[in-house]
């Protein structure tokens, strides 16, 4: 079987990351659902097969997110001694509503940039 030899102008990663955008030519889409990665892209017919952001994505809205809300939560707390049930109405919808826009974008992202840097899963080499 033949290996494609087509040349693809170079597509910004965090561009097409960010916007669900094939990593390779920045028109089809990346993603079939709201998390699930596509099999194929519908202009260049990129094979999705490697697109494995495993868990980073999650790790870092964990991070983001969490240190973004901890923060809010701690100053609130502080500066105007809020009631229980108020932080569980503001900080509950917040962290529901940015993790799961922030998921999707870091995992366009990370998907994007293993395209880039053809990043793949470790392998030994044997010796001969």
């Amino acid at each position: 079987m033949s290996e494609d030899k087509a040349v693809w102008p170079p597509v910004d990663p965090v561009r097409a990351g960010l916007s669900g955008r094939c990593p390779r030519c920045g028109e089809g889409r990346l993603f079939s659902g709201f998390l699930t990665v596509g099999r194929r892209c519908a202009n260049c017919g990129l094979d999705y097969s490697f697109a494995d952001a495993g868990d980073g994505p999650a790790v870092f809205v964990i991070l983001i997110i969490g240190f973004i809300v901890v923060g809010l939560a701690l100053w609130m707390e502080v500066s105007t001694n809020a009631p229980l049930w108020l932080h569980f109405v503001l900080w509950i919808p917040l962290i529901l509503v940015l993790s799961l826009t922030a998921l999707r974008l870091i995992k366009g992202l990370l998907i994007a940039l293993q395209y880039r840097n053809e990043a793949a899963e470790g392998r030994l080499d044997q010796p001969e």
